[in-house]
């Protein structure tokens, strides 16, 4: 064994001897409730940002807390010689509700068995602070039987990734020279399944938009006024219902613009992966696939842009039957973004829908949320085949190169603020149950997940 093979191999059995401690460090961070959506959580959102600063500090990084608007910043470096890799997480968490569909506290991690497997069953098991530890612990190998890095490393955790990053964009651009890097990486992504890694090539961009209609100055009677005066639900239902066509495509002007058409390669390494849409959706009760008939499941899900009303309001919906005819009508309507699509130009686009169709005695009210472009990796660039190989290494099976449906605003801003793309490697498995009652993480997740990212650190260093 060589003496380069031999600094991993130290690392990897550091990781292997020290499983129990590296357990009890996750397990600390679990205990604290870090919801960064409830204001009474703030406390413990700032006590979760100083756990990580000091975690950092006691490996050899230099750390510190940075304030924003919202919850801190954490930023640390290890300098060292060799290339810069910006690596990238989150300490917030979701919140419990319904609490009483927990087995137990959300906050008093345990490790149990599901169908013969071992899992840590936590809020933020598996979103985010497992995932962030497998790293932070791959470190800690490195520089305890190694005495550094293999490679110059910054880390930024955030604690406002679950409600949509606010801080984040004006953070990188305020300290953009800082935490350049020639390449960034994240762990907020999942495996294929259980036994097979993978590397999220695509990821899709977001853009949303709230709409409220009023017609009259209030409430109407309907048994008075139905049959002459404007309805806003009839309105928005109309608006909402030419969103798209009889086949499911976006009818919105130039919406379609920007998306680029998938690679044969990219189609065809899809199309290997045998993606059984049945059980897909029969595991949440739905047999009919709906969309363009052209496309194939995962094209629909990864590649392709989407429309969705994510939620519709007016009127009287208590028990019982008030009939009236309610002055107002709202909903919110959500965007995956694909390609070079631009979330102001869909924005504009669909503003222009609904007034297209509006009548002339309603207005209309919109209030944005801020939206993210689309990013995608070329699957042949040097740092995916250093992680291809670590990861095939250590889980013994070639990883997918996968599109993922979901979209990470952190991608678009650290290749248009910061200029870098980046490696998106995860160990999450799709019934980890993230945002829900029960969230797990797989211990041969967060074990594997560590050698994993021990063995990426190492490749990369030598590109």
């Amino acid at each position: 064994m060589s003496e380069i093979d031999s600094e991993l191999e130290l690392a990897l059995n550091f990781l292997d001897i020290n499983q129990e401690q590296s357990i009890e460090r996750l397990f600390d961070i679990l205990r604290i409730p870090s919801i960064s959506t409830q204001e009474k959580h703030k406390k413990d959102c700032l006590k979760a940002a100083h756990w990580f600063a000091e975690q950092l500090s006691e490996i050899g990084f230099e750390s510190s807390i940075r304030e924003t608007n919202g919850h801190p910043m954490v930023v640390a470096h290890f300098e060292t010689e060799g290339p810069h890799f910006l690596f990238y997480g989150h300490y917030d968490v979701q919140p419990v509700d319904p609490i009483d569909l927990w087995d137990n506290d959300p906050f008093n991690p345990t490790i149990e068995e599901i169908n013969k497997v071992k899992v840590i069953k936590a809020r933020g098991a598996s979103d985010d602070k497992g995932q962030v530890m497998t790293f932070i612990e791959a470190c800690r190998s490195h520089i305890k039987t190694s005495g550094t890095l293999p490679c110059k490393i910054s880390i930024l955790l955030e604690g406002e990734e679950e409600i949509g990053s606010p801080s984040m964009s004006a953070f990188l651009k305020e300290n953009s020279k800082e935490l350049s890097a020639d390449y960034c990486l994240v762990c907020d992504t999942g495996m294929w399944d259980k036994k097979t890694p993978c590397i999220t090539t695509m990821l899709r961009g977001m853009v949303g938009d709230e709409v409220k209609i009023t017609a009259a100055n209030r409430d109407l009677h309907s048994g008075m006024y139905g049959g002459v005066a404007t309805n806003p639900i009839h309105i928005l239902s109309r608006i909402l219902s030419l969103l798209h066509d009889e086949n499911g495509r976006v009818t919105l002007n130039g919406f379609y613009n920007d998306v680029p058409e998938l690679s044969k390669k990219q189609k065809e390494q899809w199309d290997s992966l045998n993606f059984d849409v049945s059980q897909f959706l029969g595991d949440v009760g739905l047999s009919n696939v709906i969309g363009e008939p052209n496309y194939s499941p995962l094209e629909k899900i990864w590649s392709q842009p989407t429309c969705e009303v994510n939620g519709i309001w007016g009127g009287y919906i208590e028990p019982g039957f008030k009939t009236v005819l309610p002055s107002e009508a709202s909903a919110k309507v959500s965007f995956r973004l694909v390609g070079n699509q631009d979330p102001d130009k869909i924005l504009k686009s669909f503003r222009e829908h609904v007034k297209k169709y509006l009548p002339n005695d309603c207005k209309v009210e919109f209030r944005a949320k801020a939206g993210s472009g689309a990013s995608s990796l070329p699957v042949d660039s040097a740092e995916i085949k250093a992680a291809e190989k670590a990861l095939n290494d250590e889980w013994g099976i070639n990883p997918k190169m996968v599109g993922c449906g979901g979209s990470i605003p952190i991608g678009d801003h650290f290749k248009n603020i910061l200029g870098a793309n980046s490696l998106l490697v995860g160990f999450g498995l799709d019934d980890d149950k993230i945002h829900s009652p029960n969230e797990k993480y797989n211990l041969s997740s967060y074990q594997k997940g560590a050698r994993s990212w021990a063995r990426i650190i190492y490749n990369l260093s030598k590109i």
